[in-house]
């Protein structure tokens, strides 16, 4: 083997090593967590209090702030909350009402339970908070109270903000809390579909109906978070809380929290089990971007409501980043450890929704009256917008045909203008023919006007008769010499005449 063979081999393994030991270093792990409810203890953590964006699961918080202040006698459930101009203006998911639309807070509690109406999330602020500004401050301040450590909250319903974080310990905290707090609101996590009119929206959690025991709580999805959730089951009376976050799909993330259920009912929480409380803080500073990893702008966009979601392809890249360490546990499955075996994986078919009637106003009466009222005016303004239309449309014609008229008088004009010249130039030339006869030639004077009249001289071939002054200073007649013919020669005839001619 040569030496230079040997140095390339040992240069491509140096260079090989490098990548492996920097994928190592820049790999995330992706945090799940199980906890038993009623301790507290922890039966499986994975970077439990590592820093992540929340997504829709933020309006657990938003919730557990609503119900505190109906606690508190602050607001009642049937309190009315506003849809302002700021909230109708909300990317979706939302229900999309008017500005000026009032709904009450309990109502409105289980539209973002069920359809994580951002929307609706951000009237709840407004209303409760004053501001949004405001109500965020009330979240971080319930935040802390309830024991939550590396949460930090800026608006209502979880639409992307780089300063908003969390992490899985502490939605565990929210989940046990509101379990605790609340115990006559339990059923507003489980509702599997809500109604709002003729429509029916099922709830965005795919693990209700379709895993035994489920019975909550809220799932979410940011590109730069993945798919979240945290899940409550309760199984022979003992109720477990799944976190799962980072999942490149829904179905992905529902297949992860499934296995850690299983996982959990078969443990035992021992009195050495950690507590959420012992979990040690986390060594990373900041969220991890998921974006490039979650919305592949090769692949359809990710979504997480009904049955659309689609199974996310983890592909090589996206299964380092969210790190190589797998569970340690021969128990979990290895759906739990990456996207490639939950591929083929899928839970049971969901069970029959049972949906929960919602409306606008303070009854379904009012809200029946607001609903016609407000299809009243949107046919009255589509209605005006036809009009509108068609009264464009007729001036735009008019408009085409009074310009099409102007046009075609303009060129009639050009044209007309185009043959004046021709016939100021014929009546120039035909002036000009006026003063010149037409018997004139170029040897033929003319008189000029202004000007004295010129004598006529006689011809130069013409000899002027001789004058004779008599005496007193009469002229006298000059008598023509005649000479006599020389002998021989013959006289010239019509002379005289000829000279007469010349003469004139």
């Amino acid at each position: 083997m040569s030496n230079r063979f040997l140095r390339r081999l040992t240069l491509g393994l140096a260079t090989l090593a490098g990548l492996l030991a920097a994928q190592a270093a820049d790999a995330v792990t992706a945090p799940v967590l199980v906890v038993e409810v009623d301790s507290g203890k922890v039966l499986y953590a994975q970077g439990a209090t590592d820093p992540w964006y929340p997504a829709s699961i933020t309006k657990l918080m938003t919730t557990y702030v609503a119900l505190d202040l109906v606690r508190q006698g602050k607001v009642s459930l049937d309190s009315l909350i506003t849809i302002s101009a700021a909230a109708a203006a909300e990317p979706p998911s939302k229900m999309g009402f008017k500005p000026g639309t009032q709904l009450t807070l309990d109502n409105a509690l289980k539209i973002i339970m069920v359809k994580s109406a951002n929307d609706v999330a951000w009237a709840i602020g407004e209303t409760l908070g004053g501001t949004i500004d405001g109500f965020a401050d009330t979240m971080n301040e319930t935040a802390r109270r309830i024991g939550m450590r590396e949460s930090r909250w800026y608006n209502p319903n979880g639409l992307p903000d780089p300063r908003q974080w969390t992490s899985a310990r502490d939605m565990a905290v929210l989940g046990r809390a509101l379990l605790r707090d609340f115990p006559d609101s339990h059923d507003l996590f489980s509702i599997s579909a809500i109604q709002f009119g003729r429509s029916v929206m099922a709830n965005h959690n795919g693990l209700l109906g379709r895993y035994a025991g489920v019975d909550g709580m809220k799932t979410g999805f940011i590109c730069a978070g993945g798919f979240n959730v945290v899940a409550s089951a309760n199984r022979n009376g003992r109720r477990i809380l799944t976190i799962v976050m980072g999942s490149p799909s829904a179905r992905e993330r529902d297949l992860k929290a499934a296995d850690l259920f299983d996982y959990g009912f078969g443990q035992s929480a021992g009195w050495t089990a950690q507590t959420l409380d012992a979990l040690p803080a986390s060594a990373i500073g900041a969220p991890p971007d998921m974006r490039p990893y979650i919305c592949d702008r090769k692949k359809p966009m990710p979504i997480d409501e009904g049955p659309g979601a689609i199974a996310g392809n983890a592909d090589n890249a996206g299964a380092q980043f969210l790190g190589a360490a797998g569970l340690s546990s021969p128990a979990l499955t290895l759906a739990t450890l990456n996207g490639a075996a939950a591929r083929n994986r899928t839970l049971p078919p969901r069970a029959p929704l049972q949906p929960i009637l919602v409306w606008i106003g303070r009854d379904p009466a009012e809200g029946q009256i607001m609903l016609n009222e407000q299809a009243e005016a949107e046919k009255a303004a589509a209605a005006a917008t036809r009009e509108a239309k068609l009264e464009a449309a007729k001036a735009k014609r008019e408009a085409a045909l009074e310009a099409a008229k102007q046009k075609r008088a303009a060129a009639a004009e050009a044209k007309t203008q185009a043959k004046a010249p021709g016939k100021d130039q014929g009546k120039a030339k035909a002036a000009i023919a006026g003063a010149v006869p037409r018997a004139a030639s170029a040897y033929t004077s003319v008189d000029v006007s202004g000007m004295p009249e010129a004598k006529h001289k006689p011809p130069t071939h013409a000899k002027p008769a001789t004058a004779v002054t008599q005496k007193g200073g009469k002229p006298a007649v000059a008598k023509s010499v005649q000479t006599k013919p020389k002998a021989g020669a013959k006289p010239k005839p019509n002379a005289a005449k000829s000279a007469e001619s010349a003469d004139e």
